[in-house]
């Protein structure tokens, strides 16, 4: 099958994309599976400990994920004493995910080998290279965002 130019460059972009982030992906994962913690847990508990507590709905924006499946991350992160629901005292209907001192513990602990892995994971690129794919997938993303609406 014969494809445009312009879509057969888009096409070995994507396939180079998706394996990439896979490949990053396995490496950070297999060292979040062995404290039992998913790639969007650990990203709430990163996202509380640097924003401070955040709503069902601040932190499925933060960590990219459905409303739904944020309530069983934070769940499954409740049940594990990582972290609790407090309501607004003004507002019985506002709650708000915040830490507990054990979250806190792990995350603080955490957050710093995460990072490192993270770099070894992306040691293939230098600095500068991993500025302009900064910038790069920041203007992809505001794009694919801008055509979802069509």
């Amino acid at each position: 099958m014969r494809h445009a130019p312009e879509t057969a460059e888009s096409l070995r972009a994507y396939v180079k994309l998706f394996r990439a982030s896979r490949a990053v992906l396995a490496r950070v994962e297999a060292n979040l599976a062995e404290l039992s913690l998913t790639l969007n847990q650990l990203g709430v508990l990163e996202a509380i400990l640097h924003k401070g507590p955040l709503s069902h709905r601040e932190l499925g924006r933060k960590v990219l994920t459905s409303a739904g499946n944020m309530t069983d991350v934070v769940d499954k992160l409740e049940q594990r004493g990582l972290v609790r629901r407090v309501r607004h005292t003004g507002d019985r209907r506002s709650v708000k995910v915040e830490l507990t001192d054990e979250g806190t513990a792990m995350i603080e602990a955490l957050f710093p080998i995460h990072a490192t892995r993270i770099h070894a994971a992306m040691s293939g690129l230098n600095d500068a290279q991993l500025r302009q794919l900064g910038d790069l997938l920041r203007s992809l993303g505001v794009a694919a965002e801008e055509g979802r609406e069509e």
